[in-house]
């Protein structure tokens, strides 16, 4: 019996579907190896150039900044030319400067291809977001799908640290992480650009909200979304939650350096054991919130991870080395979910421009954090007065997550748009 030629296309796109499903896990899979290995290239940047914390730590600053500028400047182009021409853009730009790293002989010249290796993130990124959306049949199942979208993230920032480890074990600088990084984005530019995207609406902006002309949506419309409760509350709580989350991979290292006696043999591991934690945890939690409410499962997750930080600052480094890379699998669910309720709370044709805002926040988080915690570990003398202020912010996130558990404000905002069609 012959395929008719509507199951053919139903076959067919189903099949891109899967194939743009791969593609967005593999993006983050890619990315996730250079900006999560930053923890231990730092110790080596140090090094190298005979840098302070606060110096080093420009690493992790440019490359948020970049992916931050891209967000908020750039997220609104995944609504108006489409999901595809914008992830082919910013992988082609980080393609292009991976393969400079090696060349790279100052610390000037990394710290600038740190920064444009961030903003093509930002602006592929942006890009898959929108599209998770897009293919996304309800609020569930786009939450479920950013969990496994974060999985892919956290296995590649598992491999990430160990390709540095093993280049610097065998006397390789670790500029090269870039160019494995890069090679496989090539891989990534040849699918995206065959792979067959679904359309999205673009529902025109109203008069006078900074729209573009024919009403599509640029910039300035996207900066005054920013005002919208739903689209702030969201990206203060992504803020919030990446301070957090960064205070253990660029900083945990650094504090674990000075662990002495007892356990000092587990210090190499215990940042693996981290991105272990956090990749398990999310593979988890795409099937966990598939069950219970999101609301709850954050502020379960919030309080354990304040519980961590918590124990770490008052029983010492000895304890650290346990509580902290535990925390990941508290924090597995944590970014996605957020992300995915952010995004949620608006229609599709206008994603692109809440991922960038979203985006933004958490860039913003990724850079002041761990700058606040180096300025005051170098200020008081030791990485362990840096984990305090974190575990500050850590209590603070707890309180906002038990809130909107309490109160649920989100809950309307996101039934409006829960069975939307892809």
């Amino acid at each position: 019996m012959g395929v008719t030629s509507t199951t053919a296309g139903t076959m067919a796109a189903d099949a891109s579907l899967r194939a743009i499903r791969w593609l967005t896990y593999l993006m983050f899979f890619m990315f996730a190896m250079t900006t999560d290995s930053v923890g231990l290239i730092i110790p080596q940047v140090i090094a190298e150039f005979h840098l302070d914390m606060t110096t080093a730590g420009l690493l992790q600053y440019g490359s948020m900044a970049g992916i931050a500028a891209a967000g908020i400047g750039l997220g609104f182009l995944a609504d108006r030319i489409g999901r595809k021409p914008t992830i082919l853009i910013g992988l082609a730009l980080f393609a292009a400067t991976a393969f400079v790293f090696p060349a790279a002989g100052s610390f000037a010249a990394i710290v600038a291809l740190i920064v444009v290796a961030g903003a093509a993130i930002g602006i592929f990124k942006t890009g898959a977001l929108a599209l998770v959306g897009d293919i996304s049949t309800s609020s569930v199942q786009l939450t479920s799908t950013m969990n496994l979208v974060e999985g892919f993230f956290g296995v590649g920032a598992i491999i990430g640290p160990f390709i540095v480890t093993e280049l610097v074990a065998r006397g390789v600088s670790w500029r090269w992480l870039y160019v494995v990084a890069g090679s496989l984005c090539v891989v990534l530019f040849a699918i995206a650009l065959r792979a067959r995207y679904p359309g999205h609406a673009r529902t025109p902006v109203a008069p006078g909200a900074g729209s573009a002309p024919g009403g599509e949506r640029n910039l300035v419309s996207t900066l005054r979304l920013v005002s919208n409760p739903f689209a702030l509350g969201f990206s203060l709580a992504a803020f919030g939650y990446v301070v957090v989350e960064c205070a253990i991979y660029v900083w945990m290292p650094t504090l674990l350096a000075m662990l002495r006696g007892p356990g000092v043999e587990l210090v190499g591991y215990a940042l693996p054991a981290f991105f272990v934690m956090r990749a398990l945890g999310r593979f988890v939690g795409a099937w966990l919130l598939r069950y219970f409410d999101w609301s709850a499962a954050l502020a379960l997750s919030a309080l354990a991870i304040f519980a961590c930080f918590a124990g770490s600052a008052w029983g010492g480094i000895g304890v650290a080395l346990y509580l902290l890379p535990l925390a990941g699998l508290f924090m597995s669910i944590m970014y996605p979910t957020i992300n995915s309720k952010g995004i949620g709370c608006f229609p599709t044709s206008e994603h692109g421009a809440i991922a960038g805002i979203i985006l933004f926040f958490t860039c913003a988080g990724a850079f002041l954090g761990p700058l606040t915690m180096a300025r005051v570990s170098d200020s008081l003398g030791g990485a362990a007065y840096g984990f305090r202020f974190a575990t500050g912010v850590a209590a603070l996130l707890a309180v906002g997550c038990i809130g909107n558990w309490l109160v649920k404000p989100a809950h309307p905002q996101l039934g409006r748009f829960a069975q939307q069609a892809p």
